[in-house]
Parts: C-alpha cells; structure tokens; sequence
C-alpha cells in the first residue's frame, strides 16, 4: 500500500468511524434486548440519543470536566488515525492511553462521589489490560522486526497463528476495554447494572454526547485491532478479520449480558494472569523459535 491509501484509510476512520460505531451500539442494544426477551430500541437509537445530548442545556460543574472529555474525544479520533494510517502500534498505545487518562481526569473533576469511584475502577481495569496490549505491540516487532502497521500489514503473513497467545488476551481484554460486564466497573453502557452511572454520573448535554461518539470510534478503532491478527496483504485475509471481529463483538455482547460484575481485585488479577501466561508466554515462544 502507498502512503497515500494509508492516509486514505486514516480519513476514512474519522469519517465513517462514528457512523459505523453507531450502528455497532444500536446492534448492540437490540440483541441485548432479545437475549433478555424484549423488542428493543431501534438500531438508529443511539444516533437519536445523542442527537438528544446536543439539543439539551448544558449543565457541569465545572469548565475543567467539559475539556477533560474534548481531549478525550480528540485523542481517541487520532489514536485511531494512527493505527488506520498505519503508523508506530507504540505512538497507537501511548496515545490511548492518553485518551483514557483524561477521561479519568473528567471524572475525578466532577466533585462528585459517584464519578471518582468510577475514576479509580477505571484506573484499576486500564492496570490489568494495558499490559497485554503492549505485550501484542512486543509480539508483532519479534515476529515482523517493526512496530509499524504498515509493515505487519505489508508483510504478507498472517499473525493470527504466531501471536495466538497475545491474540486471545487481547479478546480477554477487549471485554475489560469496551466495558463489558464483567469488567464494566467504572462505566455500564447499559442500565441492567447502575441506576448512578460511575464516571459519567456528572456528564450531561454535548458532554455527554461527546462521550459518547468517543466510545464509537474506540469500538472500531478496537475491532480494527483485532483484524490486523488476519491482515496479510489480501482480500481474503481483511474478509477474515472482519469476520473475526464480528463474531467477537456478539461474543462480547453474550458475555455482557450472561455475566455479573466482578470485583476490581478479581479483575486487576485475572488480567494480570492472563497477560503474564498468554502473553509473556507468547514473547518466549518467539524468542525460542
């Protein structure tokens, strides 16, 4: 691919990027709603909602919380601008992470009792799953000698069967990052779990409507993760990831809504165990090989 298509692919993601987010959340919605033997909102609802969002009165407690979530919004959209656009899977990591640190900066903002726990789960759920993340990002420069996208994918071989290990911890961690039960400590995308919603408790308006476009460009930034275990320079290996990556989103969608939420202790140290054996495992079987 030239450079060229990869910035194609970049824009691309920040423009399609919410509008295929959105429809992941309302499919999302509706298939939550027939497990639990309800019609359910349309697909388009989540789009309504925040339409709703914007049109309502701004209401915070401080000017400090509604540019915490901005940057979040903003370093969100260009962590997934860098990973479409083929850059360095590190700069891809710092900068989620930079993300997620001031949405936990918002929340700590807020004043509010609700939000700060809300803050520190989150604090506790990024402890278990950044490590596996990086441990992929480790694992993709042992098998292909770079941390860039565009090389792994450029590479012509397939990932998904050198990196199995850190693929199924990064599927492990996928529940704790799109906040699924029973990871979903600090912030319930649905309302089976909270009446107060952790983080978001002191969120309302274009703020919380900020918010939430976020969580969809991070939903396919996320899924785009997945699909480049398969990407190999042909058609018949982006069919295949993004096969993989729909069926792990309705996987996620079943653990959702088949789980209880956990303790933070029990999640901070599943996600440690699983990184440590999967993950560090993997790196030595590289190393080895």
């Amino acid at each position: 691919m030239s450079d060229w298509m990869w910035i194609v692919a970049a824009v691309v993601f920040v423009v399609v990027g919410p509008l295929v987010g959105c429809l992941l959340a309302g499919i999302d919605r509706k298939i939550s709603a027939r497990m639990q033997n309800r019609v359910g909102p349309p697909i388009r609802q989540p789009l309504y909602d925040v339409r709703k969002f914007l049109a309502k009165e701004q209401v915070t407690p401080n000017l400090v919380q509604d540019f915490y979530v901005m940057c979040f919004l903003l370093f969100t959209i260009v962590t997934g601008a860098l990973f479409f656009g083929g850059m360095d899977l590190l700069l891809v990591i710092f900068t989620l992470t930079l993300s997620e640190t001031f949405l936990v900066l918002a929340a700590y903002s807020s004043g509010s009792v609700y939000s700060q726990i809300g803050a520190q789960r989150e604090l506790y759920v990024a402890m278990a799953y950044e490590p596996i993340i990086l441990l992929m990002a480790i694992c993709y420069y042992l098998e292909f000698g770079s941390f860039a996208v565009s090389d792994i994918v450029e590479s012509g071989e397939m990932a998904f069967v050198p990196l199995l290990g850190v693929f199924v911890a990064f599927l492990f961690g996928l529940t704790m990052k799109l906040r699924k039960s029973p990871f979903d400590l600090s912030l319930s995308h649905h309302a089976h779990q909270d009446i107060v919603r952790g983080m978001a408790t002191e969120f309302s308006g274009r703020t919380y409507a900020s918010l939430e476009i976020a969580h969809w460009y991070e939903s396919v930034m996320l899924l785009g993760m997945m699909v480049l275990f398969f990407l190999n320079g042909s058609w018949t290996g982006v069919v295949l990831g993004v096969v993989v990556a729909v069926l792990a989103w309705i996987l996620e969608i079943w653990i959702d809504n088949g789980f209880a939420r956990m303790k933070w202790q029990t999640a901070l140290k599943s996600g440690w165990v699983v990184g440590l054996i999967l993950g560090v495992g993997n790196v030595a079987v590289l190393l080895l090989i």
